[in-house]
């Protein structure tokens, strides 16, 4: 039987016939004419014939004959490959700021996963975990990235034909150096700001030249230790931003040119020595004086990570409560309903280049939510390819404690790099199938089957939610947790048994990969917090208001026996720093479950 290459190749044939025998000769050719990273491989009677545009062309190549010789008819078959890639930057963003810092191995096996998916860019996003000279007190307790951890695997991911980009924050998200005295006066807001409801610790800088000064003697030290001549700022979300410090400027100048002036204070030095900058265009993308201002070199990333379907459904659902929310945090929801489409509205008017930046969806969900995130990658892919987009830079967050293990981002990673690299062909990818053959090994079919049915179960609870599952949300705010928010009693018993289906299934998985038994341990945990979940909400959405002393005693025992496997599941992967930090956002609902077993004890 025939192989299908993965990804899907733009253009395969395959027939009945004399194939290579064992030690054909295999024949290279440089042909210019083809396109960047691209080939044609040919097999038949005489050998293999390969010609390719570049080194990527010819790795690519060879990546493909490896799995075409993986056939056990290879000799019976003649085959016609010609490939190349829809966007020539296919990258892939690995959050390790949230708590969670992958160790040497597990970043190894993301190097291994990425190549076999043909992403050729790696960008590790960074607040804290660095370990920056003069600045212990900040990642002390974070075990973070050193600067031989950066050369080694830099040098890795050379060797898998795969850039290594630093992805350092500059401007929002700096709540792990601004709550330290040392940076204290650097906050927009020293005292912090409200945001959805409640009060949050100050997180985004000050927009100043002393600011932007501090901000890349970071980037002058961590950068020079990538060879990849590309760095990513970040700049998204300054939440806090024309509301303290900066209030007055903002005012008189504009929202949009106090950020942008500040951004290029940050972006200048890297392009007057060559550099392409990649920033998020969030805030950028909201200011159409902004659009004629992008200067040679830098690239506004474009991100959305929830998909027009859930979005839509989300906006027609949506309580007069939650639109009141929305209207507080200056959210204009409605305004994303057709997702890429309409997050890059004022770039696509104004003609400004831009990158694409989908995600895998696998933060705040416990096991992930798949259909949101393959879908969200396909429209980024059409609006990308539509607008001549040269990056697709797939995203895997880390919020709120990074909860989710590695695995259940898996298959959507591989799913990002083959709808990167052809989206015609892999758009309908059986992503089951491609865990268990190319990335896990599992002859059973079982350990990608259930990481794939587990990530439908978010969709199947009947209750929208923007960026998260409610089963995250249910054990990260627990009583807290908006009524709107909590699925009706017969999905939640409909999850409870999908779930069951799923942890007992992982029973008789058997992944011949490395990390196999680390990935059934992962997914059967996260799938068990996944249960508890669904058991706490089930009294609420019967009527009951919460659990009753009884099952919240059970509910409490679940919750700190699961805890203790969290923290032993995490060590398989991660780094110890961040563990307590991450493990602490349980306390909510253990709180919960002890005041209700208290209550009525």
């Amino acid at each position: 039987m025939p192989v299908t290459p993965f990804p899907r190749p733009r253009t395969l044939t395959a027939a009945p016939g004399d194939g290579p025998a064992p030690g054909a000769p295999v024949t290279v050719v440089l042909d210019p004419s083809l396109p960047a990273q691209g080939f044609r491989l040919d097999t038949g009677a005489d050998g293999v014939a390969v010609a390719h545009a570049d080194a990527a062309g010819l790795r690519y190549a060879l990546a493909t004959l490896d799995q075409l010789r993986a056939g056990a008819d290879f000799g019976e078959v003649v085959y016609h490959v010609e490939d190349h890639p829809d966007f020539p930057v296919r990258g892939f963003m690995l959050d390790v700021s949230r708590d969670r810092v992958p160790t040497r191995r597990t970043l190894a096996r993301w190097v291994q996963l990425l190549a076999l998916a043909r992403v050729n860019t790696l960008e590790l996003y960074t607040e804290h975990t660095f370990a920056f000279s003069g600045h212990e007190e900040v990642w002390r307790d974070a075990s973070p990235m050193t600067a031989d951890d950066v050369r080694w695997l830099d040098g890795l991911c050379a060797a898998h034909g795969i850039d290594l980009v630093c992805n350092q924050n500059t401007f929002g998200h700096m709540e792990r150096w601004l709550k330290h005295e040392a940076h204290a006066e650097r906050a927009e807001n020293e005292d912090g700001f409200t945001a959805w409801g409640k009060h949050r610790p100050p997180g985004t800088v000050e927009p100043t030249a002393e600011n932007a000064e501090f901000v890349t003697g970071l980037l002058e030290e961590v950068v020079p230790l990538f060879r990849t001549r590309r760095v990513n700022v970040g700049a998204d979300e300054p939440f806090e931003l024309g509301t303290g410090k900066s209030a007055d400027r903002a005012r008189e100048q504009g929202l949009g040119t106090v950020y942008f002036d500040h951004l290029t204070r940050v972006v200048q030095p890297w392009l007057d020595r060559g550099y392409t900058v990649e920033f998020w265009a969030d805030v950028f993308g909201d200011h159409p004086e902004l659009m004629g201002r992008v200067p040679a070199g830098a690239v506004p990333v474009v991100w959305q990570y929830d998909s027009p379907s859930l979005t839509a459904a989300v906006i027609d659902s949506a309580s007069p409560e939650q639109l009141q929310q929305w209207r507080d945090a200056g959210v204009d929801v409605a305004a994303l309903r057709n997702g890429f489409r309409d997050r890059a509205k004022l770039l696509l008017e104004a003609g400004v280049p831009f990158w694409v930046a989908p995600g895998a969806s696998n933060w705040n969900s416990l096991i992930g939510r798949l259909d949101n995130a393959l879908e969200n990658m396909v429209d980024a892919a059409q609006v990308g390819l539509e607008n001549s987009a040269q990056g697709y830079l797939n995203t895997s967050w880390g919020d709120n404690g990074h909860w989710d293990p590695p695995s259940v981002a898996f298959g959507p990673a591989l799913f990002g790099g083959a709808v990167s690299w052809c989206l015609e062909t892999n758009r309908d990818l059986d992503v089951a199938a491609v865990l268990d053959e190319h990335a896990l090994g599992d002859p059973t079919g079982t350990t990608g089957r259930v990481l794939v049915r587990a990530g439908r179960v978010c969709a199947e609870l009947g209750v929208p939610v923007l960026n998260a599952s409610p089963l995250h949300r249910a054990l990260l705010e627990a009583g807290d947790l908006p009524g709107w928010a909590v699925p009706d009693a017969g999905r939640l018993r409909a999850a409870l048994g999908a779930l069951a289906g799923c942890r007992e299934e992982l029973r008789t998985a058997e992944p011949a990969c490395a990390d196999g038994d680390v990935v059934v341990r992962e997914v059967t945990q996260a799938v068990r917090l996944a249960e508890l979940a669904a058991r706490y909400l089930l009294p609420r959405a019967e009527g009951a208001g919460g659990p009753d002393p009884a099952t919240a005693r059970v509910l409490l025992a679940e919750l700190d026996a699961l805890v203790q496997e969290q923290r032993a599941c995490w060590l398989l992967r991660s780094r110890p720093g961040g563990l307590d930090d991450s493990t602490a956002r349980f306390t909510a609902l253990r709180r919960d479950l002890v005041h209700a077993q208290t209550r009525a004890g």
